[in-house]
């Protein structure tokens, strides 16, 4: 019995010398084309993420809407918040593309695994920005309704004449926060699906990559 296991263990020894062995650079090349192919598609879904919102922005941007906003007296400001929402994400955007030419371009293992960091950098900004301005643009919203809007003037003042108005604002802000903090969330988890998955797989290579320069 010990003699053939030993007889197995040897004739596997052989097998395993006789399989190809990748060089550095051949482990470098596979390495570098899987980021590149992630960071391009990180390009391409930052690009019809922009296209999809701002056509349905557009949509949604007709003159009865218009009024709406105006009758609020946040027109000015929400039309201020997408200016400068669409300047940042065309700036992530232009982010995304120079990372995918750098990546394209890279010889090295060192410089791709900064890259990397900066790629991964990038998304995370592009995250925070996203769950910011979505923020903002509630807490406009929630004060244009409360304040202009005829049914939230209604609520307000049956709020004041009931005499509770200290505790309808506490409870207005209570609510708000629980709002956006689960708006929050799930705009968080849908971009933790969108991209998670990708970073998580330029992680992987970052760590192939540091085994390598070992």
């Amino acid at each position: 019995m010990v003699d053939e296991l030993e007889l197995l263990k040897k004739d596997w020894q052989k097998k395993e010398a006789q399989l190809p062995k990748l060089t550095y650079d051949e482990i470098y090349k596979m390495i570098w084309k899987k980021s590149s192919s992630i960071v391009k598609w990180i390009f391409y879904i930052s690009l019809i993420e922009f296209v999809f919102w701002a056509g349905l922005n557009i949509m949604f941007s007709d003159t009865e809407s218009m009024e709406e906003l105006k009758a609020m007296h946040i027109h000015t400001a929400i039309i201020v918040l997408n200016l400068i929402n669409y300047g940042i994400i065309l700036y992530f955007i232009y982010k995304f593309y120079t990372n995918y030419r750098k990546i394209s371009f890279t010889d090295s293992s060192k410089k791709l695994m900064r890259t990397i960091l900066d790629v991964k950098r990038t998304v995370t900004q592009y995250v925070w920005f996203n769950l910011a301005i979505f923020t903002v643009s509630m807490i406009i919203s929630i004060y244009g309704i409360l304040i202009y809007d005829s049914k939230g003037q209604q609520i307000v003042e049956n709020a004041v004449q009931n005499g509770d108005t200290t505790l309808f604002w506490v409870m207005v802000v209570i609510i708000s926060i629980v709002l956006i903090a689960l708006l929050l969330l799930l705009i968080w988890l849908f971009y933790r699906l969108l991209y998670g998955i990708l970073l998580k797989r330029l992680k992987q290579n970052y760590r192939e990559l540091e085994q390598l320069e070992v």
